[in-house]
């Protein structure tokens, strides 16, 4: 069984669905290898082999072929556990006594530069980091912002997110017939729809993605982190002022006058406001991008997509299975000793849930690895699971799915411009996906 006996979520507008942004291991050079960068996740764990854009790593694959938990070396020379198992995976996520917070990880703290983790413990920057807490604290935060995720809200965005995806179409046929997917498309619908639904102006959008590619960058310097991490803080700090001033009927707005009685602090929606914002245009644009590019290389289900439009939102669940952008994994640390698939995982371990290896897994799917746009809906860890499922996931589904439809249905003959093997992967991120996607389509049929 997968309960233990003792004990990112993925891709949406939710940052309880994303993975922490990978924090350098030691005070070393910059010209480390990234495995140094990855909070003690050996770089084998994280390898592809060349041509298998979709497929995890290697390493991670023939882990998963010898059961569901795993003992390995970290960079350090620490032991890390590996959780491959689908069962397993969702155990560990729905149990309170496996820890989203960092800092109680011994190993973790341990190997961290002084910088950071001072960073880390700062009550500043700690305040609205929801992602790395756990209950109670994180219930508070929860609550109020399930308050702002409400389905009638979700509702009321969907011909607006239909207008931006048109808009967006409209201008890259214009400009046709070839266009970049990511910059033209994929990366300013998502970002133009979080904007709107928190509140922060679309013209600073220039701004907030710069700093949240830098900080999503596993080369980034551990200064330049420091530094585009504050400038982050300041942008929205600034814009919570003018909220608590002039409320206007926004997302944010609504968190700055939530709870009358115990007013979230201007640290505490800065950082949840941040966390937002980040993952809701970082996560789905990558969605978008990397599962158009999974599309084009299967054409055989694209063809099935373009053809039966009543097909997306089944598909969209099943790009989500295949290709889980939380390429890196998930981090909980055991509060106590806990026993999980025969393993005995001391309080204080490293523990990387793969959701990514727990979506291939075949006592869960049949035929895993193919991608099966007809495929019957189930399970999967692409949004997480347990108290930090994420919230904006069906904000996400329905970016997805009307993206997807219109996308295929207003560019016919869309293909890549580029050999495959010259699309530049995002291997050095921690949202998995594409820089670019250089694609053309047939304008005449336009």
């Amino acid at each position: 069984m997968a309960t233990p006996t003792t004990t990112p979520e993925s891709t949406a507008t939710s940052a309880e669905s994303t993975s922490t942004p990978a924090i350098p291991t030691q005070g070393k050079p910059t010209d480390e290898p990234r495995s140094f960068r990855l909070l003690g996740l050996p770089l084998e764990l994280t390898e592809r082999a060349a041509g298998c854009p979709f497929a995890p790593a290697t390493r991670l694959t023939e882990l998963s072929t010898t059961g569901p938990v795993h003992r390995v070396d970290g960079v350090n020379g620490d032991d890390l556990w590996v959780v491959t198992g689908h069962a397993e995976a969702r155990a560990v996520l729905s149990d309170p006594r496996f820890s989203s917070d960092l800092t109680r990880s011994t190993v973790a703290m341990s190997r961290l530069p002084e910088q950071i983790r001072d960073q880390l413990l700062s009550p500043r920057n700690r305040a609205g980091n929801f992602l790395g807490m756990d209950a109670p604290q994180h219930t508070r935060y929860r609550k109020l912002l399930t308050g702002q995720f409400t389905v009638r809200r979700m509702r009321q965005l969907e011909p607006r997110i239909a207008e931006i995806v048109t808009e967006h179409l409209d201008a890259l046929i214009a400009a046709g017939p070839t266009a970049d997917l990511v910059s033209a498309f994929a990366l300013p619908v998502p970002s133009l729809v979080i904007s709107e639904l928190l509140g922060v102006d679309y013209a600073d959008r220039g701004t907030f993605q710069q700093r949240t590619a830098k900080l999503l960058n596993l080369d980034t310097p551990l200064d330049e982190v420091v530094e585009q991490s504050e400038a982050l803080r300041e942008f929205m700090r600034a814009l919570i002022r003018a909220k608590r001033a002039e409320p206007t009927d926004d997302l944010l707005s609504g968190l700055v006058h939530a709870d009358p009685d115990n007013p979230l602090t201007d640290d505490e929606l800065v950082g949840m406001a941040n966390l937002l914002l980040i993952a809701g245009h970082e996560t789905t644009a990558n969605m978008l991008a990397l599962g158009t590019f999974a599309l084009l290389e299967h054409p055989d289900q694209l063809a099935l997509l373009r053809d039966d439009p009543a097909l997306t939102a089944t598909a969209v669940e099943e790009l989500l299975r295949f290709l889980t952008i939380l390429h890196l994994g998930i981090r909980r640390t055991p509060l106590e000793e806990v026993e999980l698939a025969g393993h005995r995982i001391p309080p204080g371990a490293n523990v990387l849930i793969s959701a990514q290896m727990a979506n291939l897994d075949e006592e869960q799917y049949e035929d895993p690895t193919t991608l099966d746009l007809t495929r019957p809906r189930a399970s999967h860890l692409a949004f997480g699971h347990g108290i930090h499922q994420c919230l904006g996931q069906q904000l996400a589904r329905v970016e997805m799915t009307t993206a997807f439809t219109e996308l295929l249905r207003r560019l016919p003959g869309l293909r890549l411009a580029v050999p495959a093997d010259q699309v530049p992967l995002r291997e050095n991120m921690a949202i998995y996906g594409v820089h670019e996607l250089p694609v053309t389509w047939d304008a005449a049929r336009a």
